[in-house]
């Protein structure tokens, strides 16, 4: 069995960011995707945009994002947006909110 490598940054800064995407050795191709939480409404528990923005710019990414199924600000397709704005992912990335006119809409009818 092949021992599994492990990196480690001892500062989180968007330039050790890069350099850990570098040190994997592979080129990300065609269309990323990037999933992650774009918080909470008044949450402080999610990537600042800031910290990221190079490496999603270096792989050409693309942030996607799903409605949540409980209540808060994201269950909503219009209040989801609403907090992407909010915490400026729209300000720095392309963006996907996946379900904002799918499976979610007959979900929110039956509320």
């Amino acid at each position: 069995m092949e021992k599994s490598k492990v990196f480690f940054t001892k500062e989180i800064t968007s330039e050790n960011l890069i350099k850990i995407y570098e040190a994997l050795g592979q080129e990300l191709k065609g269309k990323v995707a990037v999933k992650l939480s774009t918080g909470e409404a008044g949450g402080h528990y999610f990537l600042n945009p800031n910290l990221i923005k190079d490496l999603i710019h270096k792989v050409n990414g693309t942030i996607v994002e799903c409605n949540t199924a409980y209540e808060g600000a994201r269950n909503y397709t219009e209040k989801h947006l609403e907090l992407i704005k909010e915490h400026e992912w729209d300000k720095y990335f392309k963006f996907d909110l996946m379900d904002a006119e799918g499976p979610d809409l007959a979900l929110q009818e039956k509320r």
